[in-house]
């Protein structure tokens, strides 16, 4: 029999393994993906609704910022910045702890949690006395920058045992 005779064909590989469907293993690997994915999509959802306050906070204090700017009245400032605060800090703080506090306990509570006491400096203190004084009296002494700076660290500052 001759060799080129014979009706002989190519080798034909099988198809390559497709990857539809998948195996199980995939799908145990898919939903832990899932599942990791929605848990960490709904920790950040929480930490961002939990940081509303603090994020409007920190709006209304540029806002204060422009306003003082056009009137340059530090006790108008002073008023609005107190209050600011305060509402700002019962937003996270139990109402008990924080609602009665004032003077130097109140000073002392803000600077608690914060990397420097900027309550306990010449800024931080005219909080105290800022809002009491006459609008038109003499007010060349309050730094309003550093009162400024120290309200805008202590709304940026998570407290202390909070989120």
């Amino acid at each position: 029999m001759d060799e080129n005779a014979l009706p002989l064909r190519d080798l034909h590989l099988p198809e390559a393994i497709g990857w539809w469907p998948l195996a199980p293993g995939w799908w145990a690997l898919i939903a832990i993906v899932a599942a990791f994915a929605a848990w960490f999509a709904w920790r950040e959802y929480r930490l961002w609704r939990f940081n509303a306050p603090r994020r409007h906070a920190l709006r209304e204090l540029a806002r204060h910022e422009r306003d003082y700017l056009e009137h340059r009245n530090p006790v108008v400032l002073g008023k609005q910045v107190s209050e600011l605060l305060r509402r700002g800090m019962l937003a996270y703080a139990p109402r008990a702890e924080v609602a009665g506090l004032t003077g130097e306990a109140w000073l002392a509570w803000l600077d608690e949690g914060l990397p420097v006491p900027y309550f306990h400096t010449e800024g931080g203190k005219s909080l105290l006395q800022l809002p009491y004084r006459d609008p038109d009296g003499d007010v060349s002494d309050v730094d309003v920058g550093a009162l400024l700076s120290a309200v805008r660290m202590r709304l940026g500052e998570p407290l202390r045992g909070a989120a």
